[in-house]
């Protein structure tokens, strides 16, 4: 039983530390050659963890190999855009010119109804707005609407906001971190004061505080359970 737990952990770790390596992009949006990897990954861990039989490095080198791979594979997809075009693809352009390319979505077996959804999904559900629609390489539909359709911004409307900047997290779920109070300048006499004007007793009492370039400040306080 111990032995299991052992390897199980080992074989976590080495996903994590892996999966880690890919990069942030990854995780959230899998290419088709990562979807593969991320599949043999599994089945390459699953095994080890099950059969005590098998030695442990036999699942923990091929992992290895194939992460191994997928950086060098990365990296050439970076510096040449023919290869990563072969190991990607290319995006294609469903909807053009508002007009339906019926051979794009033949090529890329897309349905009518899969491609209403996602066009519901970005926030369009008449195609006859839409101007164009391009079929990303990891399955995702990017939707650019026609001009008198496409909310005003406040440059147009002859508006000149200020920049409120990036939130930082002063506070979270009751711990304060020092680090980003050093960052926006401010100080624990600033925060116990702020915390209090904001009608709680101390930092503790807090679940979420933000505060951006501008001063601005977000509090949340606890909720009782």
């Amino acid at each position: 039983m111990f032995t299991g737990f052992v390897r199980t952990v080992i074989l976590y770790l080495v996903l994590i530390v892996g999966i880690r390596l890919m990069g942030k992009r990854q995780v959230g949006e899998l290419e088709p050659s990562e979807l593969v990897l991320s599949l043999v990954i599994a089945d390459l861990a699953a095994v080890p963890m099950q059969d005590f039989g098998i030695p442990l490095l036999a699942g923990v080198i091929p992992i290895l190999t194939l992460l191994s791979l997928t950086m060098i594979l990365s990296v050439l997809t970076m510096k040449h855009v023919g290869f990563r075009a072969l190991l990607c693809g290319r995006p294609s352009v469903i909807i053009r010119r508002g007009k339906l390319d019926q051979g794009e979505m033949r090529r890329n077996r897309l349905t009518v109804d899969e491609l209403m959804e996602e066009l519901r999904c970005q926030g369009y559900p008449d195609p006859s707005v839409v101007w164009y629609a391009i079929l990303e390489t990891n399955g995702q539909l990017s939707v650019l609407p026609k001009a008198q359709e496409q909310p005003p911004t406040l440059a147009q409307l002859g508006q000149n906001p200020t920049e409120s900047g990036l939130p930082l997290v002063l506070i979270s779920d009751g711990h304060v971190l020092e680090h980003n109070l050093t960052a926006r300048g401010v100080d624990r006499n600033w925060l116990d004061k702020e915390v209090r004007r904001q009608g709680c007793s101390d930092p503790s009492a807090v679940f979420l505080m933000t505060l951006d370039e501008t001063g601005g400040v977000y509090l949340s306080p606890k909720q009782e359970e």
